[in-house]
Formats: C-alpha cells, structure tokens, sequence
C-alpha cells in the first residue's frame, strides 16, 4: 500500500506525460485552476512573459461587473496573493520596477473589486495588504524617479476609499528618498491649501446643501492630505508634525503615550516625554502597561535619574513579577547590594498574594527550587485549572523536586474530578499515573497525603467517576 500513496514521491514515478494528462484533467473546466498552470509555465518564460499575462488577467478583473459571491471572493482573493508571490519571485529579481508597476497596479483592482463584493471578513483586504508588504520587500530594488514616484503615491491615496492604499507611504520610503518625501509634502501641503475640485465635490453629490457639501468634501480631503503629511514628518523624524495626530487626551492613552514618548526621546526631548508619560500612566493597580512602563523606564535613564529608575523597576517588579525589570533592577545595584535584593525578591515572590503568577513567574525564569517552596508551602490556594501553568511547571520540576510536582499534579487532578470536568479525566489519569511514577523520590511529602494515602482518598470520594477509573485503568 506504500506504493499507492497519494505523495510527491510516488507521483514523480508516474513520468512526465501521465502526470500532464493527469493534470489536464483535474484543471477541465475550472478556469482559476487553468490560470494557476498558465501562470506556472509562463514563470518559465521570463519576467515580460510573465508580466503579460498578470496583466492579461488584471484587465479580466477590471472588466468584471457581477456580484461576488463569498466562495468566488475566497477563490479571488486566493489567486491575487499567487500573483503576489509570483511577481515578487519571478519578476522583481529580475526587473524590480517592472514588479513593482504590477503589484501597484494591482493595488489599484481594490475599489473595483470592494465594490463588488462585501469584504466583512477582510479578505481581500489581506490580499491587498501582501501586496503592499511585498513592495515594502522591493522598495531597496526600485530604481524610479523619486518625485514621480511621489506623484503617483500622492494621487493613488488622494483617490483611495478601501484603504489599499494606506501605508504606501512607509512601503516605499526607502524608493522616495529625501527627495520623494520632500516632493511629496509638498504635493500635499499645495493640495491642502487648494481650493476644492470637481472631483473632490462629487463625492458628495447626495448632499443638497452646498455649504454642508463643501464642509463634508474638504474635511474628507484634508483627512487624507494630514496622513499622508503625518506619514512623511514620522519618515523624517519630526516630532512636531507627528504629534498633532493625536488630541492632548489621546496622547495620554496607554496604546499611543509609549510611541509619542519614544519620538520625544529620539529628537532629545527627554523631559517633554517623561511629562507625558507620567500623564498616561495608569492609576488602576490592576491594568498592566509594559509599552507605557518600558517608555517612562527610557525616559528616567535619559535623564540620568538612575535611582528613580532603580525605583521604578523593582516597583514594576514587586507589582508584576516581571522578571525583566527585576534584571535590570538588579544591574544598577552596587556590588555585593544585588544579592541582598535577589533575596528579597525570592521572598516577594513566595508571598506574591495571587500564587498563579508566582508559578507563572517561576516556570519563566526556570527557578524549580523557588517553585518547590512555594507548592509545598501554598498548596491549597493553587488553582488546579490552571493547566497552562501547572503543567509545564510540573514536568520542569520532577527530576529535582518531585514532591512539588506531584502536589501540582494532585491539583489538577482534584480539580478536573470535583468539577467533574470528564473532557480532563485522560489527563488526571496521567497524572495520577505520573504521581506514582514519582513516589518512590519522595523520602517525606512534609505533611501532604503519601500516594498510597491519596489514592485512597480519591476511590473513597470519586468512586462513582468509572469514566475516570477506566482511564486510571489504561494506564497500568
């Protein structure tokens, strides 16, 4: 039956003329299947003959006015990111702009198809996206005038209303250089001092108002003309063309104060970052910031505040368990300090209030000794669901400290049997089956049931678990 495999290995046996027939024949009247093998030979022809017939079938896009179905969306979308990678690997080694004409040109079937389709599902969206990474990919290669170029960006996201189209501007800006950058904040600051086109007002035809229809087209333009401008002053490093972005309050979110901070800090504005920061930083005990953290962290050191920055580390620390910070806490102590504090922070941990993260924080800087006094000592708050944890924890921490594993594994084992949760009863069984494994290292379980001990407990309290006992079973 090895022989009959349906494989590659086995396929290659049957020659080259089966495997054409083969092939004719699984491709009959299935049209994206017969583009996908004319795509594949045409690879073998070079990158004009290639570019051809992409070209070929952009225009079959273009032309195309039906509905498309969510199965024919798929299908699309499928086909477009083929013709992605098939330029970026058959064409661009060869002819870079060649390449890149053809991903922005099929960048530009996005509206046309959007408007075809209802993309609810973003999937012809990801197609698009592929494309714009692979011109990111091939922005070192192209060789196009800069300010041209520009100019084509500039009209390509002045136009567009699905978003293709959106980060051209970072895609590309190794191909603009200074001068295509410079160009095209220029292109933009013109248009938006420009008065208002045709083109920009028929958007807006539906508005019967002409004051609110001029209103609603120049809002719509500036939008456009502002990110293509905050792109350009972030490609360039300036701080104060990127900031207005935000309004004050925004500035002070957790998920944009870290970026803001470290363009501050780039242009040497340490003190403005740190200001900030400290405006951002959260107030609630339970809301966990790292970005934020790691951008006021840069701010201190910036400055030169090395013991606020000490400070500020260890607190991260004493309220995360992070072990990064409690690192770098460590390095910035003078000689012979940082054992003292080592020590302090095992005992922090062995006291940590919610003991899932103190495991967590264990198993992650792989401390099995510190893990094995906190099991033993707090093994009745451990949360025997905590599977994610606990588990790992309990394979790390066999081999040198049994006990602690076995206490782990109890845990889990007690929680899938009192919650009666008999998807886990194949793993309590194997665990069960490892506690056992591991009984005979345990010289004292220092107060905990013996195994002899625990499995009478279990028969006694879980008799009627016979799902679970059949398992146990299995396992010897």
């Amino acid at each position: 039956m090895a022989g009959k495999a349906l494989n590659k290995v086995n396929l290659l046996t049957l020659g080259a003329d089966v495997l054409a027939d083969l092939l004719l024949e699984s491709v009959k009247g299935d049209a994206a299947r017969q583009r996908r093998v004319r795509m594949a030979l045409a690879a073998e022809q070079g990158p004009e003959t290639i570019a051809a017939d992409v070209r070929k079938r952009f225009a079959q896009v273009r032309r195309g006015r039906s509905f498309i179905s969510r199965k024919a969306q798929k299908t699309l979308a499928k086909e477009l990111s083929d013709l992605t990678q098939l330029i970026e690997t058959g064409i661009a080694p060869d002819a870079p702009d060649l390449a890149f004409d053809l991903l922005w040109a099929q960048l530009h079937l996005a509206a046309g198809i959007h408007e075809r389709t209802d993309d609810s599902w973003g999937t012809i969206g990801d197609a698009m996206r592929d494309a714009m990474e692979a011109i990111a990919r091939l922005a070192p290669s192209i060789t196009k005038d800069p300010k041209g170029l520009a100019e084509d960006v500039f009209e390509a996201v002045s136009v567009d209303g699905y978003g293709a189209f959106d980060h051209a501007v970072h895609a590309l800006a190794e191909a603009l250089g200074d001068t295509g950058l410079a160009h095209l904040k220029a292109l933009s600051e013109a248009a938006r001092s420009a008065p208002l086109t045709e083109a920009d007002l028929v958007l807006y035809d539906f508005i019967t108002d002409p004051v609110q229809r001029e209103d609603r087209a120049r809002v719509a333009r500036d939008r456009t003309v502002e990110m293509i401008l905050q792109d350009v002053a972030d490609l360039q490093g300036d701080v104060d063309a990127w900031l207005p972005r935000y309004t004050p309050e925004q500035l002070t979110f957790h998920t944009i104060a870290p970026e803001a901070a470290t363009r501050l800090l780039a242009a040497g504005r340490a003190e403005e970052a740190l200001r900030l920061v400290e405006g951002a930083l959260p107030n609630d005990h339970w809301f966990d910031s790292p970005d934020l953290d790691e951008a006021y962290f840069a701010c201190l050191e910036a400055l030169g505040r090395k013991d606020d920055l000490r400070n500020a580390l260890w607190a991260r620390f004493e309220k995360r368990l992070c072990p990064d910070a409690l690192r770098r806490h460590l390095k910035l102590l003078p000689d012979f300090d940082d054992i003292e504090a080592e020590d302090a922070a095992r005992q922090h941990v062995l006291a940590f209030p919610v003991i899932d993260a103190a495991l967590a924080y264990c198993l992650q800087v792989q401390d099995m000794s510190l893990a094995s006094q906190l099991v033993v000592s707090r093994h009745a708050e451990i949360d025997g669901d905590a599977y994610d944890i606990l588990t790992p924890l309990a394979d790390a921490s066999v081999a040198t400290h049994p006990l602690a594993a076995v206490l782990l594994w109890r845990s889990m084992i007690d929680f899938a049997l009192t919650k009666a949760r008999s998807g886990r009863y194949g793993h309590a069984a194997r665990h069960l089956a490892s506690c056992a494994s591991a009984d005979m290292a345990i010289p004292d379980y220092c107060g905990h049931p013996t195994h002899a001990d625990y499995l009478n407990g279990l028969k006694a309290n879980h008799a009627r678990k016979a799902s679970f006992w059949e398992r146990v079973a299995d396992f010897g």
